[in-house]
């Protein structure tokens, strides 16, 4: 029986189970809200992913799946033996057979069922055909020549995910970041130069924000600023992130201000000089380039994102932000 893997910079929080041979690697993180995350056997999770069940949607990850780098998965179901492009982002509810080949940058919509043996590219991604005899042999090479399944035994890792430590400050060019006392600062997050960080604001795993030579950052109160997120900016610029605002894993966010209640959703990426209103919701992968600016309770989707509709009632923590305590 092989042994489990965790790198030693990867995280697991909450309850996880893994079987046997399961892998996760450098920078990756698994978010169990309440017994929600399995990861069975032979599996691998690659670099700085991020996993996160909720107990309305669990996530499941068949045997013999690998996952690349800087994935996302949120609640979804994933079948066995299915390969996993880099930057594939899977959403809340989606349903994936087993034995399928993802392209890079793929992103599965909430709820969306994918058939078994699928090869599937896009935003949002769609089955282009079924799995040659080629694309069969390629993912058993793959798995040195070894495609059987084992029986599941579930190990279980339990970890209540705040800690003793927090994450580390830099200082730069003599600007010491300051955060408030009721802030948290998850102990991989890291926080470089000019940042202020207001008062019951979580910072996750994984998170860098860096205020260095190219100007200010303002982190409001009661912000989630969640797993592998990036924040940064070009020079004579700032950041600023109102009160109430949730970003999601994974997103980049470069220079920009974003207004209070908002939600920027998984993996989206929002670009330098740009403005969103108050209560704005910015849907996963989405791209807000340079210079956009977009009204109060605007609905914005697509790469470039553009606005689809509006807020109709002032947005909800989403089920996947940090639970509090």
């Amino acid at each position: 029986m092989s042994a489990i893997k965790i790198d030693e910079s990867a995280r697991l929080i909450g309850k996880v189970g893994l079987g046997h041979g399961a892998y996760i690697a450098q920078g990756s993180i698994l978010r169990s809200i309440d017994d929600s995350i399995t990861i069975e056997n032979t599996s691998w999770i690659l670099e700085n992913s991020v996993l996160i069940g909720t107990p309305s949607h669990p996530l499941r990850v068949g045997q013999k799946t690998i996952f690349g780098h800087k994935c996302i998965a949120i609640g979804a179901e994933i079948g066995d033996l299915c390969e996993i492009g880099n930057g594939v982002i899977f959403l809340p509810g989606s349903k994936i057979g087993d034995m399928c080949i993802f392209g890079e940058g793929t992103l599965i919509p909430e709820g969306m069922v994918i058939p078994p043996e699928s090869v599937v590219v896009g935003r949002p991604g769609r089955a282009i055909r079924k799995l040659t005899k080629e694309d069969k042999a390629m993912i058993k090479r793959m798995r040195g020549d070894n495609i059987d399944l084992t029986e599941y035994v579930e190990n279980i890792f339990e970890n209540e995910g705040k800690g003793k430590s927090m994450g580390k400050l830099y200082e730069y060019n003599n600007k010491y970041p300051q955060v408030a006392k009721s802030a948290y600062l998850y102990d991989t997050a890291e926080i470089t130069g000019d940042v202020i960080i207001g008062e019951n604001t979580i910072i996750g795993s994984g998170v860098k924000i860096i205020g260095n030579s190219h100007g200010p950052v303002r982190i409001g109160n009661n912000v989630h600023i969640l797993e592998n997120t990036v924040l940064h900016l070009l020079p004579d610029n700032q950041l600023i992130i109102n009160d109430n605002v949730t970003i999601g894993p994974g997103c980049i966010v470069h220079g920009t201000n974003i207004g209070e209640n908002s939600v920027i959703e998984s993996g989206a990426i929002i670009c330098d000089y740009s403005k969103l209103g108050k209560n704005t919701l910015v849907k996963p992968g989405s791209l807000v380039k340079q210079r956009s600016q977009f009204p109060d309770n605007a609905i914005l989707e697509g790469f470039p994102a553009v606005e689809i509709g509006k807020v109709e009632e002032k947005l909800l923590r989403p089920e996947w932000a940090i639970k509090e305590e």
